[in-house]
């Protein structure tokens, strides 16, 4: 899910890590219905129809705070905040095992971020997109060795 670690970066890819989450949340939607999904997470109804079809290309858009909210309609989920507080915590667990600071990440990444971004990012003051997460996890992961 959103808020786990990734075991192995070296195995999987930060666009493979997008699509494992878009599969996640698609899986929720198709759960609960694309009406009831947008219902209960305001989350825009045509994103979450463009989701229940595993478009990958719905993670520019969808904010991490969204991703949350469907993700928690999941069985057993934590709550929205809970999702967000955990995956901002294990962010900046990453960062502080790899000894890594936000102009590194914004220099090293593939991204169009730079140090002050990132950080805006990562403490939630700045709309992170699942996109984004999704390198931003996986690059710091593959940096805690």
């Amino acid at each position: 899910m959103l808020y786990d670690d990734i075991e192995d970066p070296d195995s999987t890819s930060p666009a493979e890590l997008r699509a494992d989450y878009v599969a996640e949340l698609a899986a929720v939607v198709e759960t609960h219905g694309v009406d009831s999904v947008a219902d209960e997470t305001g989350v825009d109804r045509e994103t979450i129809a463009v989701l229940a079809e595993e478009d990958a290309g719905v993670a520019d858009e969808l904010t991490l705070e969204d991703a949350a909210a469907i993700a928690a309609l999941a069985d057993e989920a934590p709550a929205q905040d809970a999702i967000v507080a955990e995956v901002r915590d294990n962010l900046l667990m990453g960062m502080t095992t790899a000894v890594l600071d936000v102009d590194t990440i914004g220099a090293e990444i593939d991204a169009d971020m730079d140090g002050k971004q990132v950080h805006q990012k990562v403490e939630g003051r700045a709309p992170m997109t699942l996109t984004e997460y999704a390198l931003l996890h996986h690059f710091i992961s593959s940096r805690q060795r």
